[in-house]
């Protein structure tokens, strides 16, 4: 995996680059300055060792940088009947370039962001892929255009400035959805999007040209046998490219859960004694032991590695600097620490990124199952607004009152925030104590949200279609993006390969939420490949102590920054609320307190850490 920068207009600093995204690519750097274009590449090799090198060039006119991997590039060149002069992915990009021009991306299945610069159109070409694995901001002022992987790169390289306005934004939903950025002029390419930049008048074409939304409006009719036959062997496909396109060994991340179950076991088709590891957390849920299950059985070289959080306090900002933007996601924290540890092992590791949000994996699905919360419905809204009133918010998250609390919770609210006290759930119910800038904030949330809830599909499909969209793009993605390549640990997604996003959304309902059973379909595939204590396990993750975390090991770190009359927190967070928070002399539950306060943490260390310095 690779880190990309570029330019058109502005010198680049290579020591700039270098020191905010050398982790992405130890093994080598190089740049390439022609015309008013500077490009730069930072590799961590994993296809073509010898072969690869970027900035990589073709007939004196293309030259590309590339961050990713394409998986089926030897097929594509067979297909297309492509001549190259390596074995690399990034001389296939080039080629279909050359001979489709932006029409190649339709070819590519894999993760991949990548820019190409065409020296006789005086064009550069940004791209990235369908679920927006590789990332790519890009600054923009009119006179000068800079992009990167990483937003930290960029504040090394240029004067930024706050946009405040994205900051309402992110603390309604932890992350800065879509294109939203913490710094005005810089945006994020979203998923399933290029741009083709003019590099003489700078004017900028943004374009779509893939979107998973198209998928949810579709409905296949296959049955439920020919739906697990078709996910097994678009699975298989995947999981087989992701294994095989690699100079270096592959392994595979292996937890107590069907996913990264499956992706062992399949994998285990295709190379033996594949290298697993399990990781376990001081005090927290065990998996070792289903995890060992699944490695007995197929023989696989494992690895058990106890972490604990000992030196959390230490850890944190560094953690949490790594992201760049403020990043609320505590399950960031130990995803550092398993990328940390399986570096020890490998640098290529398979994982199971993709499959709750494709194959309905989440607990909160099941309600929408059932019923469509989105519909406008005036006498259940109301119904479900007088016995919330009557009723007392629930203190323990698992129990089933606090379960049928959040479903009249929803039920009692309209549109969007239906959506976010659903899902992230950090403000709702209290989002008063923002302070009223008088602007919309959620607007380009709010305008995406409402062509989804208005589609004529289950509600299932509409929380799903908005998870992928939001939740896995600007989230979940981000978070694993960062905590491997921190790293320089290259994670591979089988369940987002090109086949499986453009099936799974248009399958029946039925297939994946049956019942109160989650990822219905995959629990029945496992039944073919894993270990039946495995097969009803219900979804855990890992179980961050947040709670305890805020009340007792960083209670100090929480009050020195959050605390400070200098608190960022105070320009958009009303200061009695603020104070209360701090305090516990509020009647909140504990849960939703340290969330909250978590949310303003990691802010707080993002300006005081990244952009004040």
């Amino acid at each position: 995996m690779c880190g990309i920068a570029g330019s058109i207009n502005f010198k680049l600093s290579y020591r700039d680059i270098d020191q905010n995204m050398f982790h992405r690519g130890p093994d080598e750097q190089a740049g390439f300055m022609i015309d008013n274009i500077d490009l730069y590449h930072l590799r961590l090799s994993i296809l073509d060792i010898g072969g690869g090198r970027q900035p990589m060039h073709l007939n004196g006119r293309f030259t590309i940088v590339f961050n990713g991997e394409i998986y089926n590039h030897a097929d594509i060149r067979t297909m297309l009947n492509l001549k190259g002069n390596t074995a690399s992915d990034t001389e296939t990009i080039l080629l279909l370039y050359q001979k489709y021009g932006t029409d190649l991306l339709q070819y590519l299945e894999g993760m991949f962001a990548f820019a190409i610069y065409d020296n006789r159109e005086k064009k550069l070409f940004i791209a990235r892929d369908r679920a927006g694995k590789k990332p790519v901001y890009y600054y923009n002022d009119g006179e000068k255009i800079v992009f990167a992987s990483e937003l930290n790169c960029l504040k090394g390289l240029l004067p930024l400035q706050i946009e405040t306005n994205h900051f309402y934004h992110y603390l309604r939903v932890g992350s800065f959805y879509g294109s939203l950025t913490p710094y005005k002029n810089v945006e994020e390419l979203n998923a399933g999007h290029f741009l083709l930049i003019d590099c003489t008048t700078l004017q900028i074409t943004k374009k779509c040209w893939w979107s998973i939304n198209n998928f949810y409006l579709q409905t296949h009719n296959d049955s439920f046998e020919e739906s697990l036959e078709k996910v097994d062997g678009y699975l298989n496909s995947a999981v087989k490219r992701r294994v095989e396109s690699s100079d270096l060994e592959v392994g595979s991340f292996l937890s107590g859960g069907i996913d990264s179950g499956l992706t062992t076991a399949i994998a285990s088709q295709y190379k033996s004694n594949i290298k697993t590891f399990t990781v376990s957390f001081d005090g927290e849920y065990d998996e070792a032991p289903l995890a060992k299950l699944v490695a007995d059985k197929y023989q696989t070289n494992h690895t058990e590695i106890k972490i604990s959080f000992d030196h959390l306090k230490n850890d944190l900002e560094k953690i949490c600097c790594n992201y760049g933007e403020p990043f609320f996601d505590s399950s960031a924290i130990p995803s550092y620490y398993v990328s940390a540890a399986a570096k020890k092992h490998l640098t290529v590791i398979l994982n199971g990124d993709g499959a709750d949000e494709l194959f309905g994996g989440y607990r909160r699905y099941v309600p929408f199952a059932k019923y469509d919360f989105f519909k406008k419905n005036t006498f259940i809204k109301n119904a479900a607004s007088i016995a919330k009133n009557i009723l007392t918010p629930g203190n323990n998250k698992k129990s089933g009152y606090n379960y049928f609390y959040r479903l009249l919770s929803l039920a009692s609210k309209n549109s969007l925030e239906i959506y976010l006290s659903a899902g992230v759930d950090i403000m709702e119910n209290y989002e008063t104590n923002i302070i009223d800038n008088g602007i919309d904030y959620m607007q380009l949330m709010r305008n995406d949200f409402n062509a989804i809830a208005n589609a004529d599909i289950s509600g299932l499909r509409k929380i799903m279609n908005m998870d992928f969209n939001a939740t896995l793009f600007s989230d979940l993605l981000v978070k694993m993006d960062i905590a491997n390549m921190a790293n320089s640990v290259e994670g591979r997604s089988p369940f987002l390969c090109k086949e499986l996003l453009e099936y799974a959304p248009g399958m029946n309902d039925r297939y994946k939420i049956r019942g109160g059973t989650t990822k219905y379909l995959l629990r029945q595939l496992s039944k073919k490949y894993l270990p039946p204590a495995l097969i009803n396990q219900p979804k855990r993750g890992f179980e961050i102590p947040l709670k305890n975390w805020v009340e007792q090991e960083l209670k100090e770190v929480v009050y020195d920054y959050l605390g400070s009359s200098t608190a960022l927190s105070r320009q958009f967070i009303k200061p009695n609320f603020l104070d209360a928070l701090l305090n516990n002399t509020i009647k909140i539950s504990a849960e939703k307190r340290a969330k909250i306060l978590w949310t303003l943490l990691s802010m707080e260390i993002w300006y005081k850490k990244i952009y004040l310095q």
